[in-house]
């Protein structure tokens, strides 16, 4: 016979995949109810040349004049836009699932749009050195891409070892220290850039995250996005390590007496919080070819929310790769659904709170519950 905690886990498991259940129904619903009442536009043309690009369809009228040809489409249920939500999705659910290994261990990080800018600044300064107009152009882009890559990568992954170092070492709530980190890495982004745009790249890192396929559908940031969720949910859901940050989340004090060294555990999560936020970096700049230190303002308000509407705990212990995808895809298809639907753009942020907040409340209603059902059990 089973015990009573082995039950409880079991139950547990199972509400979480009825959650992310029930997230997906709540996107395709939302997808539906947008097709359905976002109505159509007309969008230009455009055909395969013979040499293999697309160029505008022209329809020449009887007297002569040409002008571009349009078909209409639906607003939200088109290609186009279908290829704009992914690639929007991509960055912020990258680093919602880096988020959300910090959350699942009972911590917060307000630093990662801060770190994303900072990262992506001294990324594209190295970049800008292997630019058309940089001293080591003529360098070749197997060099260029990986040190550039490694810039901004690692320049992340070292924010958030100083994020979870003084938490551990000041024994400080993460809260504050994250709070405070938030201002100094974009303080010192600002400081390095002295408030200008950094660009001028190598075609070849450019030309690799920007590879598209039909319809502007960018094959990178989805593709690493999906690396990143298959990576994540192996980490939380298959691995000891994985088991140790849901352990910390759910009873820090009798992780401890197990012998879980929670110093290390929480070190680590911090860490994959800010390279999770430099990978995102990376493709951003690679995507739109320029940095700035203002690069991912209010980040931290969607990339927490989107690990929260996907089922993460900000009492530690619960939550899943898996989810913060789901959560992001229902966050940018809300923003989107704002601009479909002619609804003030102001609004947007008013929403995504009452989202966070309604999130929030459903998963404590759903503690309660699972509390009660623990407690009949033994």
């Amino acid at each position: 016979m089973s015990s009573p905690s082995s039950s409880a886990v079991r139950s547990a498991r199972r509400d979480f995949q009825f959650q992310e259940a029930g997230l997906l129904l709540v996107i395709l619903l939302l997808g539906a109810l947008l097709t359905v009442f976002g109505g159509t536009v007309k969008m230009p043309l455009f055909e395969t040349a013979p040499d293999g690009t697309r160029q505008r369809v022209y329809v020449t009228h009887p007297s002569g004049e040409k002008e571009p040809a349009t078909v209409e489409r639906n607003k939200f249920l088109n290609p186009q836009n279908l290829a704009q939500l992914a690639k929007d999705t991509s960055f912020i659910a990258i680093m919602a699932v880096g988020a959300t290994f910090v959350i699942i261990s009972g911590g917060i990080d307000l630093s990662v749009g801060a770190t994303y800018a900072l990262a992506s600044v001294l990324g594209a300064l190295v970049f800008q050195i292997f630019g058309p107009s940089g001293s080591h152009s003529s360098s070749s882009g197997w060099i260029s891409v990986p040190m550039g890559l490694l810039a901004c990568v690692g320049s992340a992954s070292v924010c958030g070892l100083l994020n979870g170092a003084m938490i551990i070492a000041l024994k400080v709530h993460p809260f504050i220290i994250t709070l405070g980190t938030m201002a100094i890495f974009r303080g010192v982004a600002f400081v390095i850039t002295k408030g200008q745009s950094v660009g001028s790249f190598p075609a070849a890192f450019r030309d690799l995250v920007r590879w598209e396929i039909g319809n502007g559908l960018s094959l990178m940031p989805l593709t690493v996005m999906v690396l990143i969720l298959v990576l994540g949910w192996i980490y939380l859901a298959k691995l000891a390590a994985g088991r140790r940050v849901y352990a910390i989340g759910g009873n820090e004090l009798a992780s401890r007496f197990s012998g879980i060294r929670v110093e290390r555990v929480k070190l680590s999560v911090y860490v994959y919080s800010g390279l999770t936020a430099g990978i995102a970096a990376l493709l951003s700049i690679g995507y739109y070819g320029a940095a700035t230190s203002g690069d991912g303002q209010g980040y931290e308000l969607n990339v927490i929310a989107a690990a929260v509407v996907g089922g993460a705990s900000l009492s530690g212990g619960k939550g899943s790769a898996l989810g913060a995808v789901l959560g992001a895809l229902l966050i940018q298809m809300i923003s989107s659904g704002i601009v479909i639907l002619g609804i003030d753009q102001n609004y947007s942020q008013i929403i995504i709170g009452a989202v966070v907040i309604l999130a929030v409340v459903l998963d404590q209603i759903n503690t309660w519950l699972a509390k009660r059902r623990l407690a009949r059990a033994g």
